[in-house]
C-alpha cells in the first residue's frame, strides 16, 4: 500500500449517540479520509462513533492506526481490523502516540473523554509543543453550547481571540477535512511530543 498521503487524529464517542446524524458524520468522514488516501488514527475501540469512522475509513480503502490501553483491550472493545493497533499501558501514552502519528485532529461528538482529547491538544497548540491543525465538527448543533461558552470565556477573558483562532469548527465534514490537511501540509515542524508533556 502506498504512503498515506496524510494522517488526521479523530476524537469521538465510544457511544453511537441519540440522533442518527452522529453516526452519519462518522462515516462521512470515514469515506473523506480514506477517497482522499488518507489515515486514520484513533482510540482504536470498535463501539460507536470511533468503531463507525474506522470501519468507513477501511471500507473507504484508507488506512486505520488505533491506540488503545491494555485496560480496554481486556474489555474486549479493540478493534482487531486496525491496520495497526498498538496496545500501551497508559491513556498518557495512547495520547502521545495519537498525537505523534497525526498531522491533523478533528473532533467529532463525544462524551468527555472527548473534550479532554481536543481541550489536552489545543493546550499543546497554545503552548508551542506542537503546530498542527485543529478542527471541531459541530454535528446538528452538537458543540452549539460549547462555542458559546468558549466565546464567553474570551468575552470574561480567561481566553484570547488567539486561542480561539486555533480552533476550526464548522459543520461542512468536507469543508472543515480540506482546511485542516492543507494547514497541515504548511506545517514542517514534527514535534516528538512524548518528550516534552
Amino acid at each position: 500500500m502506498a504512503e498515506p498521503a496524510f494522517s488526521i487524529c479523530v476524537y469521538c464517542g465510544s457511544r453511537p449517540g441519540e440522533n442518527p446524524a452522529f453516526a452519519e458524520a462518522a462515516k462521512a468522514v470515514g469515506h473523506w479520509i480514506g477517497g482522499h488516501g488518507g489515515q486514520l488514527v484513533y482510540g482504536g475501540g470498535r463501539s460507536g462513533l470511533m468503531g463507525t469512522v474506522a470501519e468507513a475509513t477501511r471500507q473507504a480503502g484508507g488506512r486505520v492506526v488505533g491506540v488503545i490501553p491494555q485496560a480496554l483491550v481486556d474489555k474486549e472493545l479493540a478493534n482487531r481490523l486496525c491496520d495497526e493497533l498498538h496496545i500501551v499501558q497508559t491513556m498518557h501514552e495512547r495520547k502521545a502516540m495519537m498525537a505523534e502519528r497525526s498531522d491533523a485532529f478533528v473532533a467529532l461528538p463525544g462524551g468527555v473523554g472527548t473534550f479532554e482529547e481536543l481541550f489536552e491538544v489545543w493546550t499543546w497548540r497554545q503552548l508551542g509543543y506542537h503546530d498542527k491543525p485543529l478542527g471541531l465538527l459541530n454535528v446538528a448543533g452538537y458543540y452549539d453550547a460549547l462555542m458559546g461558552f468558549l466565546n464567553h470565556s474570551v468575552a470574561s477573558g480567561f481566553m484570547g481571540e488567539w486561542q480561539m483562532g486555533l480552533l476550526h469548527s464548522g459543520s461542512d465534514t468536507s469543508g472543515l477535512l480540506q482546511t485542516l490537511v492543507e494547514q497541515a501540509g504548511t506545517n514542517a515542524r514534527h514535534t516528538p511530543l512524548r518528550s516534552v508533556i
